[in-house]
């Protein structure tokens, strides 16, 4: 794979903490939701941004999109070109490994861009601005062959991967929220609310959507304690079931069954 002239890298170096197998829950989704889009493309490609400083999660995301689109081919993107030269090494048929940031040095436009624990370490003004940049390079919507374009997939998860919350980006700006979790690490769903990405996590104040979210989910978790002698998966399953009463949920119980709850970002998305 041949890669476009580009400039000075765009973005600052970030930690670079990364864990295998830490980002399984968000791979585990986009197959499902996004597979089909990936299916369709003559040649997707996954980028994922701002890998680390081991390779694992760009390994890892080659090997579970080809479960759902065998053609796929991963391009990990690194700020710090000492990242980059110790993951060449890794590169094999399908992935391969550049040097830049938030220009996404790869020829084209990118089916899937996954920007995991990325923006946590910027200011929460400067998100809408990397969106901004990031949708922009997505694969286009292609309304005749029913295509909705590229997906970019923004957020935060702990080091091990228990818990995760992500926002979903098509080239039209943010579409979904994504709450996930080990069910047996939970004590209440508002534990979910420290993994918030950057665009949601100082907003978890009372008058903000998100904060009424999370109360809403912790009441209607509570009031599926019976349900808990069935296991977690059972009581989480009915407190999404109550929820949905109120709040705009896009997703059914083949997802809920995995820990997983997804909303409309328009219901979420900070006042103002």
């Amino acid at each position: 794979m041949t890669t476009r002239a580009t400039s000075r890298p765009v973005g600052t170096v970030t930690r670079g903490t990364t864990n295998p197998n830490r980002l399984r829950r968000m791979d585990r989704w986009i197959a499902a939701v996004h597979g089909a889009e990936l299916r369709r493309s003559a040649e997707p490609v996954a980028v994922d941004l701002g890998y680390g400083a081991a390779p694992w999660t760009a390994v890892e995301l080659l090997q579970r999109l080809r479960t759902a689109a065998p053609r796929v081919q991963v391009v990990g993107v690194e700020i710090e070109p000492a990242r980059v030269a110790a993951a060449r090494p890794y590169e094999r048929e399908g992935l391969v490994f550049r040097h830049g940031g938030f220009e996404v040095p790869v020829p084209g436009r990118p089916s899937l861009i996954r920007a995991a624990n990325v923006l946590r370490q910027y200011d929460e003004e400067q998100v809408a601005a990397v969106w901004e940049r990031l949708c922009a390079r997505l694969a286009p919507a292609d309304p005749d062959s029913g295509s909705r374009g590229g997906l970019l997939v923004e957020g935060t998860c702990d080091e091990i991967g228990r818990r995760h919350v992500w926002v979903a980006l098509g080239p039209e700006g943010p579409r979904t929220v994504t709450f996930a979790t080990r069910l047996g690490s939970l004590d209440r769903p508002s534990d979910l609310a420290e993994r918030l990405p950057k665009a949601l996590i100082h907003r978890n104040i009372p008058g903000e959507p998100v904060h009424a979210f999370l109360r809403d989910f912790d009441r209607a978790w509570a009031a599926a304690a019976p349900y808990a002698s069935y296991g977690a998966r059972q009581r989480w399953i009915r407190a999404v079931r109550e929820l949905r009463a109120d709040w705009p949920v896009t997703d059914g119980v083949t997802r809920w069954r995995q820990g997983e709850v997804t909303v409309t970002w328009q219901a979420l998305a900070p006042r103002g």
